[in-house]
């Protein structure tokens, strides 16, 4: 009995989430109740630029045992808070909100740049596998964030498998091209989560931070790879007082010679 009024309440919840983001109005309303921190819509909401980011909303057998999804994780005030940023600290003509684009959808060919969250347990099908394959030999770009220890790596990893069996994952160098697109960042620094930022930065046992990749056959970053870290969470909590400057520094560089790289490359 117990069980059935939690249920029941659970469910009432999301049915009052769902129909207020619905009248809300903003542009992502439907998919709110799987963002961790939705915002409101900025005052130029619709502008047309020559850069959008594209969120990856992908699967995972994770969702719903919390308050969001796994692809909903910093979202959506990280992603507007790193996009304004972009905004002004380059000429890049930056759409003033992101694009969420369904793993399963072909709207990613139209995306040069996507950013996946907490992909230590993505789940994808081979038909999104295949997509990506395809993205990716297009020209495509995608940024991986906030997994950590070694049994989400593995878990990371099959996806790529399906994505192409012969991936190989890389260790980057301080002398890459990737660091010094806009930032020179030969020195860099964990960037932690907001839950372990006044503690050891280690979450999830993941203790060595690393920055990989998965090249193509011509050496051309297409999977740039911020392991045991959370770059999301410098973005999503620059604002924060509580929240290191140096950290929420780091991330927004490092994001901002993602960017130019991917658009450069």
């Amino acid at each position: 009995m117990r069980l059935r009024v939690c249920v029941l309440l659970g469910v009432v919840g999301l049915c009052a989430a769902l129909g207020w983001a619905q009248r809300s109005g903003r542009v992502w309303a439907k998919y709110e109740w799987e963002m961790q921190d939705p915002v409101d819509d900025p005052p130029d909401v619709g502008r047309k630029g020559e850069f959008a980011l594209g969120r990856l909303r992908y699967r995972s057998p994770l969702d719903g045992r919390g308050r969001y999804f796994r692809w909903g994780i910093d979202a959506n005030k990280g992603d507007r808070v790193f996009i304004s940023l972009l905004h002004r600290l380059t000429r890049i003509d930056v759409e003033p909100i992101e694009t969420i684009i369904d793993a399963s959808s072909d709207e990613m060919f139209e995306h040069p740049f996507l950013f996946a969250v907490s992909t230590g347990d993505w789940e994808l099908s081979r038909a999104e596998a295949e997509r990506l394959r395809k993205y990716f030999d297009r020209g495509g770009f995608l940024l991986v964030d906030d997994f950590h220890n070694e049994g989400e790596w593995a878990t990371f990893m099959e996806g790529i498998r399906m994505i192409d069996a012969k991936a190989q994952v890389v260790e980057l160098a301080d002398p890459d091209a990737i660091f010094h697109t806009v930032f020179d960042m030969t020195h860099r620094i964990r960037v932690p989560g907001a839950n372990v930022v006044h503690g050891s930065g280690i979450e999830r046992g993941g203790v060595t931070p690393h920055w990989r990749a998965v090249l193509d056959g011509k050496g051309r970053m297409m999977v740039a790879i911020t392991f045991n870290q959370d770059i999301g969470d410098g973005w999503e909590f620059a604002d924060e007082p509580d929240y290191p400057e140096k950290f929420s520094g780091e991330a927004i560089r490092l994001g901002v010679n993602y960017v130019i790289y991917a658009m450069t490359h």
